[in-house]
């Protein structure tokens, strides 16, 4: 990590990442970058459904590969480059083909490194292959849900999963959530585990920096009135007054307490919960 000298109180403990060891330094391959309509956390009607979203500097979105539907095909990672829109970092990938795609890169990789997206991959960090073939103790990336969906679990910076079980044409998962999943041996997943391991700690530092990457303020519901949330309200500062954590709307939130929808489609899928709160 990279630190600062205490110039001021937020430069104290503010912490960044030493970009120019890890990236490769090249500039965005421009064929495979496009734009996005910052939506500052409002529907289609301009009401805000997501609250402490806007502003923020300007970002031009890398079109990144998460089908890899190019299979038996060897590749070699060109750059290693930042990505505004994910934790991770991103690496271009140049196939024997002559075709480029964006990718996430697992940890450890380095430019001129080589995968293969195929069912008789070699087991090694970056290559892909189904679940069915993957054997228990493997840590995995980039998880499809359905076969051919496109990789959507298991995408964010340092994060990995890991094969614990093989039965019934299902693969048994533990996500980094620590909810064991069933998912069909036919999905594709990548060895290893997403690099920028790193990226969890780095210390933001003052209001301003967070501003910069579109993170409005956020009050806590303790110092509102209690028309405008359940803590607020009482004179000087007050504990909540209840026994469970409610969020705006009323519904429990936080401090181990289980948010899951009752009858959610997914529930015959999963195995064992995930552990919240204080057991974990």
């Amino acid at each position: 990590m990279k630190t600062y000298k205490p110039t001021s109180k937020s430069r104290r403990f503010m912490t960044t990442l030493p970009y120019k060891e890890l990236l490769s330094g090249d500039e965005p391959y421009k064929p495979l970058l496009g734009s996005k309509k910052r939506q500052a956390g409002r529907n289609a009607f301009g009401r805000i459904t997501t609250r402490h979203q806007g502003g923020g500097h300007k970002r031009r979105l890398r079109d990144v590969d998460f089908k890899f539907d190019k299979k038996n095909i060897p590749a070699k990672i060109e750059t290693i480059e930042y990505d505004p829109y994910r934790s991770a970092f991103i690496g271009l990938a140049l196939y024997r083909d002559g075709a480029r795609r964006y990718l996430i890169v697992p940890k450890g990789t380095k430019v001129g490194d080589t995968f293969i997206v195929s069912e008789t991959a070699p087991l090694t960090s970056g290559n892909r292959l189904p679940l069915g073939r993957i054997p228990v103790g493997t840590f995995i990336y980039n998880i499809e849900i359905a076969p051919l969906a496109g990789a959507s679990l298991v995408r964010s910076a340092g994060n990995y999963a890991e094969v614990v079980a093989h039965d019934a044409g299902y693969a048994q998962v533990k996500l980094p959530s620590s909810e064991i999943r069933k998912i069909s041996d036919l999905a594709w997943a990548s060895i290893g585990a997403v690099g920028n391991e790193e990226y969890n700690l780095v210390v933001v530092g003052k209001a301003g920096r967070s501003r910069w990457m579109g993170k409005r303020p956020t009050v806590r519901g303790s110092a509102m009135n209690p028309v405008d949330h359940p803590h607020g309200g009482g004179e000087g500062k007050q504990g909540r007054g209840l026994r469970r954590a409610k969020s705006k709307w009323g519904k429990p939130t936080g401090k181990g307490q289980k948010t899951r929808t009752p009858k959610k489609y997914s529930n015959v899928f999963i195995v064992s919960r995930r552990k919240v709160g204080k057991k974990r």
